[in-house]
């Protein structure tokens, strides 16, 4: 094992992703592969690069915040924005958007990618409450492939709240206090990018009539990825082999190069089978968060030497708290106070530098970087999963903000569970294999994809 790692001094680039993609239709196929291609959302934005850190930064702790929430207001069978019945919290406010198309003739927008939760949604006219978005509000009555679905539909009982109108009304809470209500309907939906695209009918989403809350304005909606049957991956998985990966590209690519976010057989990592780069470990369900991608994470180590963490630090407890998530749309690591507190302190032994003033980054951990240095050597960070050790660049956990001459730990401490972060997964393949429970790392130059 490797006991330390050479950490290139970089400009810190937003971790925000954007997705660019053709809306010209396609004929639906039965074994379908989608390509998309992801770039910086800030990429585009008058931001200093402490800015584009402090934003990451604030994003990344109110969707810690988010994951922790349990409940929120509900509806009841007389109507909607009722507080009598609690419906469970979502993530929201993903790090990534996509565009692509809603209805015959295809509409494009705007929509938030998230691994943390489920429902996939956008606005729809008329609208009572709607916020203001770039592209045209779908109007289902333009749209010939348009369906209301009934309160009988399977999708609409998997709907943490709803109600009938008579048709399936829901209501779909997210941890910054956004909501989203409507009617869930059926529709025709366009994917892709590279020019290739794919039409795909019959997705159940939700109409949204009555939006509210700062979590949305950046996009349209909102395409969940999660485990639950109202997910964009549950509904398609057949043809998609239960499967999706996503490649990020690092954060200090100056010339912002494209990710990739694939389904199908296209999303299987050319490697996946080499036991010498590949990392596989199985997904864990909670009952409490059914829609997470809980990982099996038994110890770390720092600079080659296992730190002593009870294994249940990390575990995940019979009421739900606890245990660590894989998710895209948070862009630092959060580990339980008791690791966190082994790990920085490694760091602050390894390195030999002093701890430098943190607070104007607003990370826990920075050092001031040596003026005349052009690369530092951090000692070496492995997360000991079941089923295989996955060991990081040092670019993965070390950022530096040259405005500052700072050069900081892009984990933070936590209580009540464990995220592990996109900077983390940076430069990976990461497969979401639904069929085997399985998620798999492996590493690659992800703009090449």
């Amino acid at each position: 094992m490797a006991t330390a790692t050479n950490l290139l001094l970089f400009l810190l680039c937003t971790t925000n992703l954007l997705v660019l993609l053709s809306t010209a239709a396609a004929g639906a196929t039965t074994d379908l592969d989608i390509r998309v291609d992801l770039i910086h959302v800030d990429a585009h934005r008058n931001l200093t690069l402490l800015e584009r850190l402090q934003r990451a930064i604030h994003r990344g702790s109110n969707r810690f915040m988010s994951l922790r929430q349990g409940s929120s207001k509900g509806i009841d069978s007389t109507g909607m924005n009722q507080s009598n019945i609690q419906s469970p919290v979502h993530t929201g406010s993903g790090e990534f958007l996509m565009n692509l198309a809603i209805g015959t003739p295809p509409l494009p927008f705007l929509a938030i990618v998230d691994t943390g939760s489920d429902l996939v949604w956008t606005q729809c006219s008329p609208c009572t409450n709607c916020f203001t978005q770039s592209s045209p509000i779908f109007d289902p009555s333009n749209s010939s492939s348009f369906s209301k679905l009934p309160c009988s539909s399977p999708l609409c009982s998997a709907l943490p709240s709803s109600t009938c109108t008579p048709d399936c009304a829901y209501l779909y809470s997210y941890g910054d206090s956004s909501t989203t209500q409507g009617i869930l309907g059926s529709e025709t939906f366009t994917f892709g990018s590279d020019n290739k695209t794919v039409s795909v009918d019959k997705i159940g989403f939700g109409c949204g009539e009555d939006n509210e809350g700062n979590g949305f304005k950046q996009a349209a909606g909102l395409v969940g990825l999660g485990r639950g049957p109202l997910s964009l991956i549950s509904q398609v998985g057949s043809s998609l082999y239960k499967q999706f990966s996503y490649c990020l590209t690092s954060i200090d690519d100056s010339d912002m190069k494209t990710s990739r976010l694939i389904f199908g057989s296209a999303a299987v990592p050319k490697n996946l089978n080499d036991s010498k780069v590949a990392v596989t470990t199985p997904m864990v369900v909670n009952d409490a968060h059914p829609s997470f991608y809980y990982l099996q994470l038994k110890g770390i180590s720092v600079g080659g030497k296992r730190l002593r963490i009870p294994r249940s630090v990390f575990r995940l407890n019979p009421d739900g708290t606890g245990g660590l998530i894989i998710d895209s749309g948070t862009t630092m690591t959060y580990l339980e106070a008791a690791a966190y507190r082994q790990i920085r302190k490694a760091f602050i032994k390894g390195i030999g530098l002093p701890v430098a003033d943190s607070s104007a980054v607003g990370l826990d951990l920075c050092f001031t970087s040596p003026s005349t240095a052009k690369t530092v050597e951090v000692p070496a960070l492995t997360f000991h999963f079941h089923g295989g050790d996955l060991d990081l660049p040092g670019n993965n956990y070390f950022i530096l903000d040259d405005s500052t001459g700072l050069f900081c730990l892009a984990m933070m401490p936590s209580s009540g569970m464990s995220i592990l972060g996109n900077i983390q997964q940076q430069n990976f393949h990461i497969l979401y294999d639904l069929h085997k429970n399985m998620v798999t790392f492996t590493p690659a130059q992800c703009d090449q994809l």
